[in-house]
């Protein structure tokens, strides 16, 4: 049972209830920041563990089960018994967009007036939002006409396709092929266009895509 793999299951909890590992934490009565990134490693890099009191009130708060918990923590990347909240109607704008101000909040959240709004599968999360694809920038994974649904509180690993923000205010959908403390590499998912690599800081948010209409 590795560190990491613990943490992936807390992640994969919360997106299933339509939560952040911050909103989950605040779910089970705990302190907002008990699951955040910067608390699963000390100052000088040692791991740290939740407690089972921590899991035990989340699993009181969830209704989750240790076996789905468990199932989790073995690599399962659902748990089978979740009910989560569905949307149909998801906030939608176009790609070209999304890198305008107004759209998004400081977290990449939806927001402002500008959004429409898109029938499409049904997602536990609560902020998730739907982007419109233009340009041939994507393919051939996505096409122009193409709507991906994008899941702000989906948990974000190595092998993900990500929609993602740059502090310069740039909005770009990629694969996520590398992130360390400092740095973040992302694959163009065109082999035309470049590969791009930035420090940690210069990426506002990140945000795992979790489906597209093709």
């Amino acid at each position: 049972m590795r560190h990491e793999d613990i943490w992936r299951a807390i992640d994969t909890m919360a997106a299933e209830h339509g939560l952040s590992p911050s909103g989950l934490a605040r779910k089970a009565g705990l302190d907002p920041t008990s699951f955040n990134l910067s608390k699963r490693r000390t100052g000088d890099g040692r791991v740290r563990w939740p407690s089972t009191e921590s899991l035990a009130k989340v699993f009181l708060a969830t209704g989750a089960k240790l076996e789905d918990f468990t199932a989790l923590v073995m690599g399962a990347r659902a748990m089978p018994e979740a009910r989560p909240r569905a949307r149909n109607k998801i906030p939608l704008i176009g790609m070209a967009q999304a890198g305008a101000e107004g759209f998004f909040d400081d977290g990449g959240y939806p927001a402002g007036a500008g959004w429409d709004e898109v029938e499409l599968p049904s997602t536990a999360d609560a902020n998730a939002y739907a982007l419109s694809i233009s340009g041939d920038s994507m393919q051939p994974v996505y096409r122009e006409g193409d709507s991906i649904i994008v899941s702000p509180a989906a948990p974000v690993r190595v092998g993900d396709r990500v929609v993602a923000r740059t502090a310069a205010g740039a909005v770009m959908a990629k694969l996520l092929s590398r992130r360390t403390a400092s740095r973040i590499e992302l694959t163009s998912l065109n082999p035309a266009y470049p590969d791009l690599h930035f420090a940690t800081q210069e990426i506002l948010w990140m945000h795992r895509i979790v489906w597209a209409s093709q």
